[in-house]
């Protein structure tokens, strides 16, 4: 019987196991059959992800980074994404049963997210509302809210991850990344991406495993100040339950594959003695 390959955490820019040593398997689904293996972490392993992000955001250098300079790490990591699209796009056909022609034309538009959020960091502007006391100074200061967790599902793995990763690192902000537990093999293989380009140790962080301890571990945790997430309403449900007690910002993709039921109305026949 063939070994199947083994997919490690990533966690202070280290692969590292899940603490209890534990995998779980990923399947193919267009033989049904296990491909790989993903490591299944824990609530131990959320923690440890968290802080190294909240570390990496107080004392790695990466938050005194000019915009610039994290725009051209950022840059960096797209230009790697545009080499190694072809790969990308086989892992995560191979993961998620997609064709593979479809996958490819996906991939080849994850660089210019990149590239286009490179280009933004150092244009980030605003206003500042004037006052009418003559000995005040107003001014808007800029600043990172700290470690946002992004959660995706199994559709687009990719896709859906790079819309919340590029602009959170523009921004100095550190992550931590909970992909689905049905398709997280191509962004573990981004993730490499993210090593080659240079990110300082922390900054990028991926935790793999279940709702239930890793989603809810995560999403409650006392050090996120913002949780993104793609998925469904239920799991909706309780992020919102979860990140209420400390107050994080929340921001909700949900429900995209039916638009249209979400403009039906409930309708009610009245007899017409009732009206």
């Amino acid at each position: 019987m063939k070994e199947l390959k083994k997919y490690q955490m990533y966690i202070n820019g280290e692969w590292v196991e899940s603490s209890s040593g534990e995998y779980f398997d990923s399947y193919n689904p267009a033989t049904e059959e296990a491909w790989c293996q993903v490591a299944k972490g824990n609530a131990e392993d959320v923690n440890r992800a968290v802080q190294s992000a909240h570390n990496a955001f107080l004392h790695s250098g990466w938050t005194d980074m000019t915009f610039t300079e994290r725009g051209r790490l950022v840059r960096k990591l797209g230009e790697l994404i545009a080499i190694h699209s072809e790969d990308l796009a086989k892992v995560e056909s191979l993961d998620n049963g997609k064709l593979i022609r479809e996958m490819r034309g996906q991939v080849k538009y994850l660089p210019e997210f990149f590239y286009y959020y490179a280009g933004l960091a150092d244009k980030i502007h605003g206003q500042t509302l004037p006052i009418d006391k003559k000995d005040m100074f107003a001014f808007t200061s800029k600043e990172p809210l700290g470690v946002v967790a992004a959660i995706t599902p199994w559709n687009s793995p990719l896709y859906l991850t790079t819309l919340k990763l590029a602009p959170a690192l523009i921004a100095g902000n550190t992550i931590v990344i909970k992909p689905s537990e049905m398709t997280s093999a191509s962004l573990l293989e981004l993730v490499k991406l993210v090593e080659e380009a240079g990110f300082p140790p922390g900054v990028v962080n991926v935790v793999t495993g279940f709702g239930t301890p890793v989603g809810d571990t995560l999403t409650s945790h006392p050090l996120v100040r913002r949780v993104a997430f793609t998925g469904g309403s239920e799991s909706a449900r309780h992020i919102v339950r979860n990140s209420a007690q400390n107050f994080a910002q929340v921001s909700l993709e949900l429900g995209g594959n039916h638009p249209i039921s979400c403009l039906r109305m409930p309708i009610r026949i009245m007899p017409r003695w009732e009206s």
